[in-house]
């Protein structure tokens, strides 16, 4: 964990809030999301991210927006990631925010499409933070990564590497 801590500070100039405890409402933990980001140095969350392990709705879009206006906190991302199916209409209704915002983004992705939008973002450090997610993924025995899943993506990462090597 302190790896990718230092990596994000210095590479990224970005860092995170410490987890919120999920035995709790993010009212009660005064969190806009699972996973907070801010610049270095500044306590203003630029990005906001939840997680679902259900499909995400209108009203799970439009509770976002409520806990932004209640904090008087200004974000400029909004991020679902969900481990279920994406239907086209709420993607729309997620995009349709950014006009009616003012300019927050909020987006819903799957787990593939989150890793691709890390991917997109770290474009040129794309190894790198394979390599601290690889490290965050095997470190937690207890995670809500299963075994089956974690052995799929490093036999992902193994086939990857091998042809780049043709």
């Amino acid at each position: 964990m302190l790896l990718l801590i230092k990596w994000q500070n210095n590479i990224l100039g970005e860092r995170f809030f410490p987890l919120k405890s999920h035995n709790a409402a993010d009212e009660q933990t005064e969190a806009l999301g699972d996973v907070e980001i801010t610049l270095v140095d500044d306590q203003k969350v630029i990005t906001s991210y939840e997680m679902k392990t259900r499909r995400v709705t209108v009203e799970d879009i439009d509770r976002a927006l409520q806990k932004i206006n209640g904090t008087g906190k200004r974000v400029d991302n909004y991020i679902f990631i969900t481990t279920d199916v994406i239907e086209e209409g709420i993607r729309e209704y997620a995009l349709s925010m950014y006009d009616r915002t003012s300019g927050i983004e909020i987006v819903v992705l799957d787990c593939i499409s989150f890793v691709r939008h890390f991917l997109h973002l770290f474009h040129r450090l794309r190894s790198q933070f394979l390599e601290a997610y690889q490290q965050l993924v095997l470190a937690e025995p207890d995670s809500a990564i299963s075994q089956p899943l974690k052995e799929a993506f490093l036999a992902l990462r193994q086939t990857a590497e091998s042809a780049r090597e043709f």
